[in-house]
């Protein structure tokens, strides 16, 4: 058997075997539009844990990790963990507190079309959706990739196959299939990763052998005080934390768990499991430029230069494919979340059991043109910066919402606007050169800092200069507890939520 026709092998057991697991799942009771949403307190701190980590980490992993490590070096990997791991940590507070004030929540955007109007609400689906959309094609494109570079299996195969498995079981199943196969792909994903470093070190001769030709080549990439690389490691901690906020796979899962304390102990702990599993994904770019590779498919390269046995690279695809199924499930049930709110709201009258069919169908039309995107083999890592520079514009005002009555529809919109817009001045182009003659044009920390530094600005101004008008204009959060309910019920109040009597005598905000 060629080494083609065992990927795909391996690529059809195992996509039949998460599938078959999934679909097991689901078939234990009967989803409803609001188990397919959010399976609302269900899910206990393991399997939290588990489906958080798992729909994190997706076969980028092995793609923008290593590309880093091998061009910035240590200090731009401990970035990217730093980047990569602070969102959950945020969320573990941030989703409490969305919790608290929406108990009867499904999403961000949901909770900014009652805290800001329909014009913040658009935004924010927008960014939403192009965010997830672009993580949906870049994950679908590294594991396309990964099996092209590894046994030559067309890119729009590889996609076609992985995709529709993980359309099969999400689509029957919701979030409740998708955070159960994420436990079990995460039982797979940490010791293969595991395993693909060791075996990468010890074929390298043991880790003095391996970093030699870097230490002489590239001394700078071991260092952490590397100036390049703390910058591009700044770059990403931005970047990262701020798209992070806006992935609804994040805020389904806040409303999964079965408490506050469940939110506070998984996003937390997952954090800190994010960071050497990221560290390491990072050193496979160092080791790789043993042999001087050093784009985004550094440890693909490596592989293949390292001529490994079968069972090597077959057990490196095995991790790609946990890695990619865990995280698609999220991303096509996230978006298809954010639009069952629109269908709820444009069909009142439809039955629940009708909004359900029609964001099952919208999962599968979702995915589509992803894989048609995934056929081209675009660059992973300019895929997410460029969804992550709108979501740097907007972070601030979305979030500053949660905590400031004062913060109005009209401040967020434009703020997001005009930092959005600022950050674009300054992105570069997909070869990394300026687009234009502008001081700073083309430098990805300055594209990434100044929509946050604008729009914190303008929010916070705007504010103060409201206040000194004598306009200030001040948000009833009790609207947010009030005015949403649970997708077929009038009112259904979680476990551990509180009246409103209550909510006011607990938060001064309110």
């Amino acid at each position: 058997m060629t080494i083609g026709a065992t990927a795909i092998a391996v690529i059809l057991v195992t996509v039949a075997s998460f599938t078959l697991l999934g679909l097991l799942q689901a078939s234990r009771h009967t989803i409803t539009l609001e188990d397919y949403v959010v399976s609302r307190n269900r899910v206990g701190t393991g399997m939290a844990l588990a489906t958080i980590v798992a729909s994190a980490i997706g076969a980028w992993i092995l793609f923008s990790p290593p590309e880093v490590g091998a061009t910035s070096g240590i200090a731009g990997i401990v970035g990217y963990c730093i980047g990569q791991a602070t969102p959950a940590a945020m969320l573990a507070f941030l989703g409490t507190r969305m919790r608290f004030l929406m108990p009867n929540g499904h999403s961000l955007n949901e909770y900014v079309l009652h805290r800001y109007g329909q014009a913040m609400y658009l935004l924010t689906l927008g960014i939403g959706v192009f965010y997830m959309f672009i993580y949906l094609a870049a994950e679908l494109t590294a594991i396309a990739k990964a099996v092209e570079l590894m046994a030559g299996v067309p890119l729009w195969l590889t996609a076609l196959l992985v995709i529709t498995g993980v359309f099969i079981y999400t689509v029957v199943g919701g979030l409740e299939a998708s955070i159960f196969t994420d436990a079990l792909q995460f039982v797979v994903i940490v010791p293969l990763l595991l395993l693909s470093f060791g075996v990468a070190v010890v074929a390298l001769g043991g880790w003095g052998n391996a970093i030699a030709p870097v230490t002489q080549s590239a001394p700078e990439l071991l260092s952490l005080a590397n100036g390049p690389g703390i910058k591009f490691g700044a770059t990403l901690v931005i970047a990262v934390i701020a798209a992070e906020m806006f992935n609804q796979g994040n805020w389904q899962r806040v409303y999964a768990c079965k408490t506050n304390t469940v939110v506070r102990r998984s996003f937390l702990r997952s954090s800190l499991v994010i960071w050497p599993m990221l560290l390491l994904a990072g050193m496979l770019g160092i080791l790789a430029m043993h042999f001087g590779f050093n784009d985004d498919r550094a440890f693909f390269s490596l592989v293949q230069a390292l001529e490994l046995p079968t069972w090597v690279g077959m057990g490196i695809l095995l991790l790609v494919l946990a890695l990619v199924m865990s995280t698609l499930s999220a991303l096509l049930n996230g978006i298809a979340s954010v639009f069952t709110l629109d269908l709820v709201r444009l069909m009142p009258t439809t039955p629940t059991a009708g909004i359900l069919r029609a964001s099952r169908i919208l999962t599968v039309l979702i995915g589509i043109p992803a894989i048609l995107i995934a056929s081209q083999g675009y660059n992973v890592l300019y895929l997410f910066l460029l969804a992550d520079l709108i979501c740097a514009g907007a972070a601030f005002p979305v979030l500053f919402g949660l905590y400031s009555r004062r913060l109005t529809g009209t401040m967020a919109f434009w703020s997001a606007v005009v930092a959005i817009a600022t950050g674009a001045l300054f992105f570069p182009r997909p070869d990394f050169s300026p687009w234009n003659g502008l001081p700073f044009a083309g430098d990805l920390l300055v594209s990434f800092a100044a929509p946050v530094v604008v729009s914190t600005l303008v929010c916070l101004v705007w504010i103060q200069i409201k206040a000194q008008g004598g306009k200030t204009e001040t948000f009833d959060f009790g609207i947010l507890s009030r005015d949403i309910h649970a997708y077929g019920e009038s009112d259904s109040l979680p476990a551990d939520s509180l009246t409103d009597t209550q909510r006011r005598a607990n938060d001064p905000l309110l």
